[in-house]
C-alpha cells in the first residue's frame, strides 16, 4: 500500500471518528439528567404544596433539549378538575419559581369561548388557536395563582389565529369584521390580534397569511 493511500484512508477514518463523537456527543446532550430531573420535581412539589391545593398535581418533567424555553427543565402540572395543563420552573432573571397556570387557563377558557362562534362564521373546519403571549401574566397582575380572574378584567391582548383549509375567499374581510366585533362587544377583549392563515390538513400553505388588530 502505498503512501498516499495510507493517508487517505487515515484522512477519512478521523472524519468518521469526528462525525461519530459528534453524534456521540449530541445524543448525550438530548438525554435529560436524571438529578436535574428530581431536583426540579422536588422545587415544583414544594411551589405547589406553598401556592395551589389538592386539586393541583405534577405528572411529569419537560427538558428542553433544543432551547426552545427560557429554562431547561419545568415540572409538569395539572388542575385535577379542569385538565388545565400547565408548568412551573425556575426563572432565572427573577431568581424564583414561576408558573403558567393563569395563561394556560386563559387559553382554554378563552378557546372553549369563541371556537363555536368562528367555526359558525369561517366553517366547521376551521381551527382556533389563542396564546397569550406573556408567559408571566400571573406575576404582571399579582392575582391569587388559583382565584385568577378573567381575562376580561385586563388587557392580556391575546393573539388568536384562524386557521382555514382552503384559499381566501371574498367573504373573509367581512367574516373577520364579525369575529372582531364580536371578540369586542361579546367576549369584552380590550385589545388583541387576529390572524387568518390558510393551511390545508397535510400542511401545505395555499394562501397569504394576513391579519388585524383590535
Amino acid at each position: 500500500m502505498n503512501k498516499y493511500l495510507k493517508l487517505i484512508l487515515g484522512f477519512l477514518a478521523a472524519i468518521l471518528f469526528g462525525i461519530g463523537l459528534l453524534v456521540a456527543v449530541f445524543i448525550f446532550e438530548m438525554k435529560p439528567d436524571k438529578d436535574a430531573e428530581e431536583k426540579m420535581m422536588i422545587q415544583a412539589e414544594q411551589y405547589l404544596n406553598e401556592k395551589f391545593n389538592e386539586d393541583f398535581e405534577i405528572y411529569d418533567v419537560l427538558y428542553d433539549n433544543m432551547g426552545n424555553f427560557e429554562f431547561e427543565y419545568a415540572a409538569k402540572a395539572r388542575d385535577k378538575k379542569t385538565h388545565t395543563q400547565f408548568l412551573i420552573y425556575y426563572d432565572s432573571e427573577t431568581n424564583q419559581m414561576v408558573d403558567t397556570y393563569r395563561t394556560d387557563k386563559w387559553e382554554d377558557d378563552l378557546g372553549t369561548e369563541i371556537r363555536p362562534f368562528i367555526k359558525e362564521t369561517f366553517g366547521e373546519t376551521t381551527e382556533v388557536f389563542v396564546f397569550f403571549t406573556n408567559e408571566n401574566i400571573g406575576q404582571e397582575y399579582n392575582k391569587d395563582p388559583i382565584n385568577i380572574g378573567s381575562y376580561k378584567e385586563v388587557d392580556a391582548a391575546p393573539t388568536i389565529r384562524i386557521r382555514i383549509p382552503r384559499e381566501r375567499s371574498a367573504m373573509d374581510d367581512k367574516n373577520l369584521n364579525e369575529v372582531l366585533s364580536f371578540l369586542k362587544s361579546e367576549v369584552q377583549l380590550q385589545s388583541g390580534s387576529v390572524f387568518i392563515e390558510y393551511i390545508a390538513d397535510n400542511g401545505e400553505i395555499l394562501d397569504e397569511e394576513w391579519w388585524r388588530e383590535f
